[in-house]
């Protein structure tokens, strides 16, 4: 019995395996964990950063070493034609995608009556239109193979707004609609397309915006501790997995009970 119970886990532990997942914003924090995580699972991951790519490459370096397959590599997600490149990248080195994680994202701080246009414009290219550009680059292959998983990774702002972070918010939201109009389309060739939303994770980001707050905001969140990249991670790992075949437009919160619903 013992063996049965160990010979599951392990397939379950390789539920990915024959796959290439791309992960973008994959240096650091949530995308970082993505990635090992995806690793584990046994898929080849590309781990895409925009400006890290020194961090981006340890990532790889390390899935290389646990006897993964991995490609680091560095894009502008602001500019279409190196989205294109990108993908053309993994497909040569690793094969097509097969999964593709959304997770890129940036947050700067204005106020609505402040906001300057392309401050505006660039959180809509960075959070929302990067995601589309992507999905739209690996989509075919996907047909083609008749299975996909995408994943885009938003935050639970878009329900509670944010002070400052409208222009965040709002690109973040926009991932909800995208994602639930891209699953009816590409359902049918066995593609499913989600969202993970987390809520206070401990990384890079929450860290440089909590101080002062921490305590304020752990009162905040029902099981009273920040989460932790790995926690999300396991989340998109498990939705881009063969056990989330019939899951598809839907919003899996990950956020220690701060909004439910």
């Amino acid at each position: 019995m013992e063996q049965s119970n160990k010979s599951a886990r392990d397939s379950v532990a390789r539920s990915s395996a024959g796959h290439v997942a791309l992960v973008t914003g994959g240096s650091r924090g949530i995308g970082r964990a993505t990635c090992l995580a995806l690793a584990a699972k046994g898929a080849a991951v590309a781990v895409l950063c925009r400006s890290r790519i020194n961090e981006a490459k340890g990532v790889a370096e390390q899935i290389r070493s646990a006897g993964g397959r991995s490609l680091a590599l560095q894009a502008d997600v602001l500019d279409p034609e190196a989205i294109t490149r990108s993908v053309e990248e993994v497909v040569a080195a690793l094969g097509n995608v097969d999964i593709l994680v959304n997770n890129a994202g940036a947050m700067t701080d204005g106020a609505v009556a402040d906001l300057k246009d392309e401050d505006w414009e660039e959180s809509l290219a960075v959070n929302l239109t990067s995601a589309f550009r992507y999905a739209r680059e690996c989509i075919r292959a996907m047909k083609e193979r008749r299975w996909g998983r995408i994943v885009n990774v938003s935050t639970q702002a878009v329900y509670t707004g944010s002070s400052n972070h409208a222009h965040y918010s709002a690109a973040k939201a926009g991932l909800l609609g995208f994602t639930f109009s891209l699953a009816k389309e590409v359902a049918a060739f066995g593609i499913t397309a989600n969202v993970v939303a987390p809520g206070r994770i401990l990384t890079d980001l929450l860290l440089e915006r909590s101080a002062g707050r921490e305590e304020e905001w752990i009162r905040q969140t029902p099981m009273r501790r920040f989460g932790r990249p790995e926690e999300v991670a396991d989340a998109i790992a498990f939705l881009a997995s063969e056990e989330a075949s019939y899951i598809t437009g839907a919003v899996l919160n990950v956020n220690g009970g701060l909004v439910m619903g």
